[in-house]
Formats: structure tokens, C-alpha cells, sequence
């Protein structure tokens, strides 16, 4: 990323946590993954803000791009796990049993999945895939 998109990203990871709307930060968004189409944190934010104003086709292709931007980074994954539930795609096990894989592997992540899921609920209040793919991944088995 280059130094102006990354200040650019910088900012609006700012808007968004002070509690900016998703609606309103998706183009920005836009605007950063297409001059920097290589950063796949771009990528997965823009294919959550997508998810929280249920553009599910949007945030499917974001989220694909992220994952092979970046396949052990576990939220691009579980954005793509929502996108595809919500378009009721298949092999979305598979992407369970691959974040849980990730978790094992890297729990530092854990937090931060756990963390996002309960910004979206915050959000998005009536997001029944939210709670089902939370369950899957931190229920005690």
C-alpha cells in the first residue's frame, strides 16, 4: 500500500470504530482496494461493510479476494462463511472447519473474530447468520 492509501485506510478504520455507518464508508473503501488491490485488509473491511448493509453478492466476491489475498487471516474467511450463508452456497462447513483450523493455529486471532462478531451484532441487530456462525466456531464441543 502506498504511504497515501494507508493513511487513507488508517482514516477510515478510524470512522469506523468512532461509529461512522457502513453505508457511508463503502466507497472509500472501494476507492482504497482499487489502488491498492493487493491489500487484503482493505479487502476484508470492505467485504464487512458490505455484510452489515446485506450486499451479500458484494461481499462475497470482497471476501473471496481477501482469503486469497491472505488465506491464514481467519476474518476474511468468516466474512466469506456469512456471504455464502446468506446466499445459500455451498462448502460452507468447509470454511468452518478451515477458520477453526486458522484459530488453532494462530489463537491471537481469536479475539479479534470474536470482537468483530459482536460489532455485528451491535450493528446489524437481525443478522441471523451472525449468531449461527459465532456458535459454530466457539461453542464447546
Amino acid at each position: 500500500m502506498s504511504q497515501e492509501i494507508e493513511e487513507l485506510f488508517q482514516q477510515c478504520i478510524r470512522r469506523y470504530e468512532s461509529g461512522e455507518a457502513a453505508r457511508s464508508l463503502i466507497p472509500s473503501f472501494e476507492s482504497i482496494c482499487k489502488g491498492s488491490p493487493k491489500a487484503a485488509a482493505a479487502w476484508t473491511c470492505l467485504s464487512w461493510l458490505y455484510l452489515l448493509e446485506g450486499q451479500a453478492e458484494k461481499a462475497l466476491k470482497a471476501s473471496q479476494t481477501a482469503v486469497k489475498l491472505d488465506p491464514v487471516d481467519a476474518q476474511p474467511r468468516v466474512n466469506l462463511t456469512l456471504a455464502m450463508l446468506e446466499l445459500k452456497k455451498t462448502g460452507v462447513r468447509q470454511q468452518v472447519d478451515t477458520i477453526k483450523q486458522i484459530l488453532v493455529r494462530d489463537p491471537e486471532q481469536i479475539d479479534g473474530i470474536k470482537s468483530n462478531l459482536a460489532e455485528g451484532e451491535n450493528r446489524r441487530p437481525t443478522w441471523p447468520h451472525l449468531s449461527k456462525i459465532s456458535t459454530w466456531l466457539f461453542e464447546e464441543d
